[in-house]
């Protein structure tokens, strides 16, 4: 039987947490709002890591913390989708505020992402 691999690591940069699991890696946004395009670039590569430490695994972003995103952001989560995809991973969102939750409806990128 499997035993289950649980560690934690926070990016004090990227000021996120990652919890990885046997399945899944989580990652938790500490801050309100992502919108600095030099603080999305960090987030980028931070991402890139887990991606690639992930592979084949799904991967859950909570946005409990977050209460304001751009359009940078959500290319940034495009980009995301695409490159778990592509390890043959799953990229799931989950937590959104209801007033992000509105801005993935006017967008249309319900369609695109899972949110849980």
């Amino acid at each position: 039987m499997e035993q289950e691999q649980n560690s934690v690591s926070s990016v004090e940069p990227e000021k996120m947490t990652i919890q990885y699991g046997v399945d899944s890696a989580t990652v938790t946004f500490a801050e309100e709002k992502i919108v600095d395009e030099e603080q999305i670039r960090k987030l980028e590569e931070a991402l890139k890591q887990v991606i690639e430490k992930n592979k084949n695994k799904q991967l859950i972003l909570d946005f409990t913390n977050i209460k304001l995103i751009n359009s940078v952001l959500l290319n940034l989560l495009i980009r995301v989708r695409h490159d778990v995809h592509k390890m043959g991973g799953q990229l799931r969102l989950s937590n959104l505020a209801p007033n992000l939750r509105r801005v993935f409806d006017l967008t249309h990128l319900t369609k695109a992402f899972d949110i849980l």
